[in-house]
């Protein structure tokens, strides 16, 4: 074979692996920028004052006013925003975290124990997670009123205790993470069902634990329409409904934008926070079973 035609052959192969590069690298691309370029307007167009924020460009780092927007944001309709934040730090946080340990003990429970009509108990589970959570709104308020709970916090903090996706993940980390000899083996040693739980398998589900939580915090932060179809008292809003009240007012009252668009971006700093610092138990937690 001479040296043309290695060359040539050469050229060849290379064409598709460097069209198949580009290719990639211009996908991923415009995914970053279609990704960062609201985050990168909120963060902008939060630092600008109402007038800048119509009359200037909104990517210059004129008219510098975010302080004030703040502060506007804090006082507003007698410190409101502060009620939702807590609020909506108490939807998501606490219900999240007691939502992530029973999604886990319940797929735990369906890996480990043996009982009539398991497997059709958990097929129904899973056909729960194919059902819209907009579509059990009105069922959901329909019980709620039924037991007195609408407008209040309970309404919308039980219905986000139960999650079906985080069953089916807690049973899928049960069977990649707790091996059935080591509970026979504190069986043996005279431990119970509950000790065993709590004192063995709690530890090795850590990372499914976490990986749950924070499926069930980002849903639970963005959760909308539940809120908005159970409560009616301002200060029981969590920060997306409270958000979306001033956003219908601004179109009367052009000074609620920029506390909408300050409020907007602080109510995204509480996820970043979360994926920051749990970032390393949940990506474990997903490449683990990979590896194996």
């Amino acid at each position: 074979m001479s040296a043309r035609d290695i060359g040539a052959g050469g050229t060849v192969a290379l064409r598709p692996r460097l069209l198949g590069r580009s290719t990639v690298n211009l996908v991923v691309a415009v995914s970053v920028l279609y990704t960062l370029l609201p985050v990168l307007w909120l963060v902008l167009a939060a630092t600008k004052g109402r007038d800048a924020l119509f009359g200037s460009d909104v990517l210059s780092l004129h008219d510098f006013a975010f302080f004030t927007n703040l502060r506007a944001l804090f006082t507003q309709d007698g410190g409101l925003y502060g009620r939702w934040y807590l609020n909506s730090l108490l939807y998501a946080v606490l219900g999240a975290a007691l939502g992530a340990l029973i999604s886990t003990a319940c797929g735990y429970a369906f890996d480990k124990y043996r009982f009539r009509h398991k497997e059709k108990l958990f097929g129904l589970v899973l056909a729960a997670v194919m059902v819209p959570q907009t579509v059990l709104a009105l069922p959901l308020y329909l019980m709620a009123s039924g037991t007195g709970l609408v407008n209040t916090f309970w309404s919308v903090f039980i219905p986000v205790l139960f999650n079906p996706f985080g069953v089916y993940l807690g049973r899928i980390f049960s069977q990649g993470y707790v091996p059935d000899e080591v509970l026979e083996a504190a069986r043996v040693d005279g431990a119970g069902e509950l000790a065993t739980y709590a004192k063995v398998s709690l530890r090795m589900l850590g990372p499914g634990i976490v990986t749950v939580f924070l499926f069930q915090l980002t849903g639970i932060w963005n959760n909308f329409f539940l809120p908005l179809v159970m409560l009616s008292d301002q200060h029981l809003y969590p920060v997306s409904l409270g958000l979306f009240s001033w956003n219908s007012q601004a179109t009367v009252t052009p000074d609620y934008y920029p506390v909408v668009i300050a409020g907007s971006l602080l109510a995204v700093l509480p996820l970043i926070l979360a994926f920051a610092l749990l970032q390393r138990f949940w990506r474990s937690g997903l490449t683990a079973g990979a590896v194996k």
